[in-house]
């Protein structure tokens, strides 16, 4: 999961952070491996830890290597974490943080999806970006 998110994102995470989410919601992440078991895509997500809220999922964050896009594999993660995290856990909608500027994500979540846009957070990311905070009722 690290080298897919190491190759393809400027969100890079600790190994702890992987490890924290495994062993905490190990229902709702998953990984998609190639003919030889390589890791070539991933979802990383969570239950969010708000208690006074409705349970709700969050994406973490998604990848999938270069030469695998445009094969569904993130259409895929998405559904299996969406389904794990209603069936588990009850959740009523899942939400994420995509940057103003990934046109293929944000269709991925809107178009295919049915992802909502809730609102522009501002500076979001590391390197000053917006980002769209995104819900999906389940």
């Amino acid at each position: 999961m690290q080298h897919c998110n190491l190759n393809n994102l400027p969100e890079n995470y600790a190994m702890k952070y992987y490890l924290y989410h495994g062993l905490t919601w190990p229902q709702v992440s998953f990984v998609a491996e190639d003919h030889k078991g390589r890791v070539v895509g991933y979802i990383l997500a969570k239950m969010d830890e708000e208690a006074s809220e409705e349970p709700h999922g969050h994406v973490t964050s998604i990848s999938v290597l270069r030469n695998y896009r445009r094969l569904g594999l993130a259409n895929k993660l998405m559904l299996l974490s969406q389904q794990a995290m209603k069936t588990t856990f009850s959740a009523s909608y899942v939400s994420l943080h995509v940057r103003k500027t990934n046109r293929a994500a944000l269709s991925l979540y809107k178009d295919t999806l049915g992802f909502e846009v809730v609102e522009i957070e501002s500076s979001y990311y590391a390197d000053g970006e917006d980002a769209y905070s995104m819900k999906l009722t389940m």
